[in-house]
């Protein structure tokens, strides 16, 4: 998709021609990177690694469809650090050098939630420039392949602060999370929802897939955010052996 400066009539254009229709629908070998923070990272999993090792290390058998997923999430990026990355990661990754991805999975945004120092401190990315910040990560994305989108998962608000200077609450969470989502929706970039559906099960349920530090998923919370990528609608047709 084009970028902010481009028309309308062009960002159509562009949302068509990358859009998750384009992939087979009984792929043999897919090629996929996932961007983003410490979600894509895996930390707090010693177990599996993440969701996306977990994922990845389903297609390394020999029966499995031979699809390649590079995990490349970084702790404590923000929206616009991986905007800054994803070009490159898109385009310099082992054997992808000689065939571009057929998609990218990102996920990213808790960071800029953050408020500094104190609870009632400024937000890590003001929020009129996350919503610019997120509109230039899809639209780049968006220019490079089809794009799908894993939200956050929720907080323990009464673990923070993080690192004794980062506040996370659920309040800023939503309203940050519901501004990817809408910029999701409008280039029609399938957005999964872990935030709305953590919270939906109760908090006992989730509360228990959360590590210590209050922050992170815990090896049962990764699991989980496999098996939702693994049930969703939007990936299924194609993610199946």
């Amino acid at each position: 998709m084009q970028t902010l400066a481009h028309t309308s009539d062009q960002r159509t254009q562009a949302q068509s021609s990358h859009s998750l229709s384009t992939l087979p629908s009984q792929p043999t070998s897919l090629r996929i990177v996932a961007l983003g923070d410490s979600l894509i990272y895996g930390f707090g999993d010693p177990e599996g690694g993440g969701w996306v090792e977990r994922l990845r290390r389903q297609w390394m058998t020999p029966e499995s469809p031979g699809h390649a997923l590079y995990s490349l999430g970084v702790r404590g990026d923000r929206m616009r650090q991986v905007a800054r990355r994803l070009e490159s990661e898109f385009r310099h990754r082992g054997e992808l050098r000689h065939r571009v991805p057929d998609m990218i999975i990102l996920s990213v945004g808790l960071n800029d939630s953050a408020r500094l120092g104190r609870l009632d401190g400024k937000n890590f990315t003001d929020f009129a420039e996350f919503e610019i910040d997120v509109a230039d990560l899809l639209d780049q994305a968006q220019q490079l392949c089809p794009v799908v989108f894993v939200g956050m998962t929720p907080v323990n608000e009464r673990k923070m602060p993080f690192s004794k200077c980062l506040y996370y609450n659920h309040a800023d969470q939503y309203r940050y999370k519901q501004a990817t989502r809408l910029a999701c929706e409008a280039r029609q970039i399938p957005y999964l929802d872990i935030f709305d559906c953590w919270l939906s099960r109760g908090e006992a349920w989730w509360m228990s897939r959360l590590t210590q530090d209050g922050l992170h998923p815990n090896s049962a919370g990764y699991q989980s955010i496999l098996q939702e990528f693994l049930d969703w609608d939007a990936v299924k047709p194609w993610i199946e052996s």
